[in-house]
């Protein structure tokens, strides 16, 4: 089983892989999430009328300073030396929010777990933020949606959109 999984080494024992021997390539990740609320909550966002602030704005830094952060939450992440991340929030029907992050690097490991993290992050910033004015927000679909660059090359979730639950 170690060697089907890179963080484990022959004893089984948890380790940080070496990527010294890879080589650097431009790399990027895009991840996604989805928070779900009643519709007037989704409308005090969008309205400005949280009285926290700016949600959508708030929960944009958060995600991009989680994607810096990420090998300080996820134990073997490498630190890696990001050029890029973008947060998109932006509704996907009248009671959801739909995050897309998008992380950028020349590395030689990707950036799947900070694209990853990010949209983590942003989306509990959103909960954060509007948990007075609904408790039962639900956060879901958090996913990987496409990788490129290293080894492995690109790789594409199936291209049909992930429904919310309700």
């Amino acid at each position: 089983m170690a060697d089907e999984l890179s963080h484990l080494d022959e004893r089984g024992a948890a380790r940080m892989v070496d990527v010294s021997g890879k080589p650097e390539t431009a790399r990027e990740a895009a991840a996604e999430a989805l928070v779900l609320m009643q519709p007037a909550t989704l409308r005090l966002i969008l309205e400005g009328a949280v009285p926290k602030g700016d949600v959508i704005a708030t929960a944009r830094i958060a995600g991009i300073m989680a994607a810096k952060r990420t090998p300080d939450l996820i134990p073997l992440c490498h630190p890696l030396p990001i050029s890029g991340v973008s947060v998109d929030i932006e509704p996907a029907d009248d009671r959801t929010l739909r995050i897309r992050a998008v992380v950028r690097t020349t590395g030689r490991t990707g950036v799947e777990m900070e694209a990853l993290t990010a949209a983590a992050v942003a989306a509990l910033t959103i909960y954060d933020m509007c948990k007075a004015a609904e408790k039962g927000i639900r956060i879901e679909g958090v996913r990987l949606l496409e990788k490129r660059g290293g080894k492995s090359g690109h790789w594409l979730a199936d291209s049909a959109p992930q429904s919310p639950s309700r």
